[in-house]
């Protein structure tokens, strides 16, 4: 049992509805890295085809994992080590192959979810019966984009709240997600 995540930034929607590539944010990349090691994801994907959001992607990956940040805070580094950045999700979907030895499972996520929805329950049972990678897709902007969600193998139930309000961020909706799917059943 593996799960990899791949926080999209192209192709994902506007607010309009129009595809676009969103910019990298520091909270996200800080928050995903922390949540992927405590729940030990081994890899989270950064998919930006932007080489200027790449570049700040990577320099901030240098400053926590090698510069002098990395002795104020090794902990931060720690986390952060498990972020790599790609070109797009075909990149990613390559190298979970290239480190498990198969090609993945592709689950995508969105928070308006289709009528033939993977529950989280049933994916919960998919991905500890099996030693099948799967590769969890989470859109930046306003999701992902059609395209992504009709390349993906299955799409995620949406996270439902309790009041009908459903606009989380990404890194929250990523750490419900791998909550739901990785976590031990309580009581």
């Amino acid at each position: 049992m593996a799960l990899y995540l791949a926080l999209v930034h192209y192709p994902v929607l506007n607010r309009k509805g129009e595809i676009i590539a969103s910019a990298v944010t520091n909270l996200d990349l800080h928050d995903l890295a922390r949540s992927c090691c405590t729940y030990d994801v081994p890899v989270c994907y950064i998919v930006t085809p932007l080489k200027d959001q790449q570049g700040l992607s990577g320099r901030l990956l240098s400053h926590w994992c090698e510069g002098i940040a990395k002795e104020l805070h090794p902990e931060r580094g720690q986390a952060l080590r498990r972020l790599k950045v790609v070109d797009d999700i075909a990149s990613a979907v390559r190298d979970v192959c290239s480190l498990t030895g198969c090609r993945p499972v592709v689950w995508a996520t969105s928070a308006r979810g289709t009528e033939t929805s993977l529950s989280h329950r049933e994916a919960r049972r998919q991905l500890l019966g099996s030693s099948e990678p799967r590769l969890m897709l989470l859109g930046t902007g306003w999701g992902l984009a059609p395209a992504a969600l009709s390349e993906a193998d299955a799409v995620l139930e949406p996270i439902v709240g309790m009041n009908g309000y459903n606009h989380l961020s990404v890194r929250c909706a990523a750490s419900i997600l791998m909550d739901r799917l990785l976590h031990a059943e309580r009581g």
